[in-house]
């Protein structure tokens, strides 16, 4: 066995990771086969960094720490499970279930890297930086472009109205305005061809 304190700390954290790959979100992939698992999300946001960062507002955001921060943001669902963005019920104690689970799960690591990645997250949380803003406007429009590419079928399962998608998803602009233009266009269409409720 390897006597190294701090690589079997991080080995620890990097096993534990790995169940995110069995937190099942509400959202149905495109191909409508299954649902999405939120460590697949969570790739998708990242990669989702690279490619459209040039319409983060204002332009010079660090993508870097863009794609940190949306590859640690998810991983408290580890604990505290995936709450439906539209089940006001479950939202209610979520930052409490979330926070219990930051701590614990950050805290496996060596102390400098547990340090880093619970920053990470608080500061994602609280969205006042430049960077934590764009990570969540496209936190908000990868499920967004999901449901509406799926036929609205998770809107549809949970009864999802227009008015309640506005509002969830309205903060993409303070990240990426002409993101949210895109948003808009999708959230009018999905209404129009009858697969978003008035």
């Amino acid at each position: 066995m390897i006597d190294n304190t701090r690589l079997q700390h991080q080995m620890k954290f990097l096993l534990e990771i790995d169940r995110l790959k069995r937190v099942l979100r509400q959202i149905i992939i495109t191909d409508q086969s299954r649902q999405e698992n939120s460590a697949e999300h969570s790739w998708h946001i990242a990669l989702m960094t690279i490619i459209l960062s040039e319409y983060a507002e204002p332009s010079h955001i660090d993508a870097f720490r863009v794609v940190k921060m949306l590859l640690v943001h998810d991983l408290v669902e580890i604990d505290a499970g995936d709450t439906y963005c539209y089940d006001d019920q479950a939202r209610e104690n979520q930052h409490e279930r979330e926070r219990q689970a930051a701590k614990r799960i950050f805290k496996l690591l060596p102390k400098d890297q547990a340090y880093e990645l619970q920053a990470l997250w608080e500061e994602f949380e609280a969205r006042k930086t430049l960077n934590a803003r764009f990570a969540n406007a496209l936190d908000r429009l990868q499920p967004l472009m999901s449901n509406y590419f799926t036929d609205g079928k998770a809107w549809q399962k949970h009864g999802v109205k227009r008015h309640q998608v506005v509002a969830r998803n309205c903060s993409i602009e303070d990240g990426a305005p002409e993101l949210w233009q895109y948003a808009s266009r999708l959230i009018e269409d999905a209404v129009v061809r009858g697969i978003l409720a008035e």
